[in-house]
């Protein structure tokens, strides 16, 4: 479309796929609200345990597997030894920045709270793939990680700053594809050397608002 020609560059759809995402969800979780008894009228919050911790670590690892073919099949095609080595070079840098979102999780919670939380570390892998997706290709295994460990950053700060906007979001999902798409977006243009800063800042803007204001008619 014309945003690609403008030179707006997303891989795989860190803001295409993921922060469009995000936006629905929060334009949701404000109209819709949050669950009865999660904030009380004083402004306190009362957290709502997660009703299964295995479930949610088996899902987490489904995503896992599958973002290899949803990064690596982006490459469109695999029938040269070019695209063979871009395919494994994909896999390489997806997998490691879900390590990186996942462990810099780990040791945050761990400083802030005193004990590692599951679910900051499940979702900092998902925010770490989710921050890589826009561009798995041209990072080298460093930059991967670091791109995918600051996802890991925004999820632990993005949770409880939604928690102070009294908006309810269940499973985390604002931080881990909205916040951390925009990231993604952002971040292309360390390694891409076709991106630009203010076309990607102009195309996460546009696409967010354009989702917002549909299913915020939707919702």
């Amino acid at each position: 479309g014309w945003l690609a020609s403008m030179g707006f560059s997303d891989f795989a759809g860190s803001t295409l796929v993921h922060a469009a995402g995000g936006a629905a969800a929060l334009a949701g979780a404000i109209i819709i609200g949050p669950r009865i008894g999660r904030f009380g009228k004083d402004g306190s919050s009362t957290p709502i345990p997660a009703s299964s911790i295995p479930l949610a670590t088996l899902g987490t690892f489904i995503l896992w597997l599958g973002w290899f073919g949803f990064n690596g099949g982006s490459q469109l095609a695999i029938g040269t030894m070019d695209d063979a080595v871009a395919v494994s070079n994909i896999f390489v840098n997806t997998n490691i920045a879900a390590c990186s979102g996942l462990i810099v999780a780990m040791v945050i919670s761990q400083t802030l709270y005193g004990k590692v939380d599951v679910t900051f570390a499940l979702n900092g892998a998902l925010a770490g793939l989710v921050s890589i997706t826009a561009e798995p290709l041209t990072p080298t295994l460093g930059s991967a990680t670091l791109i995918g460990g600051i996802g890991g950053l925004i999820v632990v700060f993005g949770v409880p700053l939604l928690d102070k906007l009294k908006i309810d979001d269940v499973v985390g999902a604002i931080p881990v594809h909205l916040f951390a798409g925009i990231w993604g977006t952002i971040a292309v243009i360390f390694t891409n050397n076709n991106a630009a800063l203010s076309t990607q800042i102009f195309s996460i803007i546009l696409i967010g608002l354009f989702v917002i204001i549909s299913t915020s008619v939707l919702w």
